[in-house]
């Protein structure tokens, strides 16, 4: 297996891990907004720092030693999934709100163009 394929697969394992994880839990990592939706990520950060500090910052020789279920690679699994959520909300709010604003200038764009194409004939007078 080549490590793109490798990494396809880690990332597919995020996607099932979220479907159950929501199915259980629904929309709690941002039931607090978003300062708890950072807070949530700055713990799990810490925790990835915590284990590293030990071993000089050195983040391969922390997963060596930290292994299984309360491990780093855990924690790991667990910052990533949790950015993929604030980056999809992100995503969905900004888009969004830009196709709206878009929307609405387009639609103001084409009243002023309608206005002014219609009172102003080739020689510059009104109609």
């Amino acid at each position: 297996m080549s490590k793109w394929e490798k990494m396809k697969e880690i990332a597919q394992n995020d996607l099932e891990a979220l479907k159950r994880a929501e199915t259980s839990y629904g929309d709690s990592w941002k039931r607090r907004g978003g300062v708890g939706a950072f807070m949530m990520l700055a713990r799990k950060f810490d925790r990835i720092e915590h284990q590293a500090t030990k071993h000089g910052w050195d983040i391969f020789k922390a997963g060596e030693v930290y292994k299984g279920e309360a491990g780093l690679l855990d924690d790991i699994r667990d910052l990533r999934r949790y950015l993929i959520l604030v980056e999809n909300d992100i995503l969905i709010n900004t888009v969004f709100v830009e196709a709206e604003e878009l929307s609405a200038d387009y639609q103001r764009n084409k009243l002023i163009s309608k206005f002014t194409t219609k009172s102003v004939k080739k020689d510059g007078k009104e109609k």
